[in-house]
């Protein structure tokens, strides 16, 4: 078994090693205390702090970043790192905002590789995501996950669900591919103005979407740091540690500390 390595930031902001690739996920370093507008009488106020800052992170060769036009995913601090980054992935419109020659849009199934001298190459797949009910689109705009394959598996090493509600785009994943471990983004987010509907999954709907992709590990994040959270940790344990499938090991990982997780290799063993 291979090893990948995971450091969670805070919020939906992780960092990724594998293979030697060092990505980050939706790059959010603002400190605590600030509302943010998100459109429409929509807003929050950031209640965390992130564990570490871009300093302390070491050379990044890509952000994954599932959409750039809400300060939870994208925030003042994040976006000022994104010029020293060789490459930005998002989705076709974030990448026309944000104007930058480091940055590719892709729309979900389009694909891309990354390529670096001395290193394997690594896939990033994008896939679908809906940040809210259905016909919300013109409103809460594009959004995106994203998956990392090596050459010559089938299964996806990592797959990050993006800002989603539970809906047919993330079933679909689950019928296309095997999955090792899957950063989940949770939360529940609600805003007052819109009353009960919400933007993201809640942990009910995470535990049958891990009833479907049986990844090996999976992991929560963003579910917590913001005031447009209506369900934190304590009520996602409920929810996912009591499963009757217990094929999926849920991981909390510590804030700032990066921890190794092992991977099912289906490569051939060298000769």
């Amino acid at each position: 078994m291979e090893q990948l390595r995971i450091t969670h930031i805070g919020g939906p902001t992780a960092l990724v090693e594998l293979d030697g690739w060092r990505i980050l996920t939706d790059p959010t370093f603002d400190g605590p205390g600030r509302r943010y507008r998100f459109g429409l009488g929509t807003s929050s106020v950031k209640t965390g702090r992130p564990a570490l800052q871009p300093a302390d992170l070491g050379p990044v060769d890509a952000v994954l970043l599932s959409h750039d036009h809400h300060a939870d995913n994208l925030d003042n601090r994040g976006r000022q790192m994104l010029s020293s980054v060789p490459t930005v992935v998002t989705t076709r419109s974030g990448a026309k905002r944000l104007a930058l020659p480091n940055t590719h849009g892709l729309r979900p199934w389009e694909q891309m590789t990354l390529r670096k001298p001395g290193i394997s190459p690594l896939r990033i797949i994008a896939t679908p995501a809906r940040h809210g009910p259905a016909l919300s689109l013109p409103v809460v705009g594009q959004t995106l996950g994203f998956a990392l394959q090596r050459p010559g598996e089938d299964t996806l090493a990592l797959w990050m669900s993006g800002d989603s509600v539970l809906y047919r785009g993330l079933r679909d994943v689950a019928r296309r591919f095997e999955i090792d471990v899957a950063l989940l983004h949770l939360g529940a987010v609600r805003f007052r103005v819109t009353g009960p509907v919400r933007y993201t999954m809640n942990a009910r709907d995470a535990a049958r979407l891990l009833k479907l992709i049986r990844p090996q590990v999976a992991i929560p994040v963003h579910y917590e740091g913001w005031s447009h959270f209506s369900e934190g940790r304590s009520l996602a344990l409920k929810q996912l540690h009591t499963r009757p499938d217990k094929i999926t090991e849920v991981l909390w990982l510590p804030p700032g500390r990066p921890v190794p997780i092992p991977l099912r290799s289906t490569r051939p063993a060298p000769t």
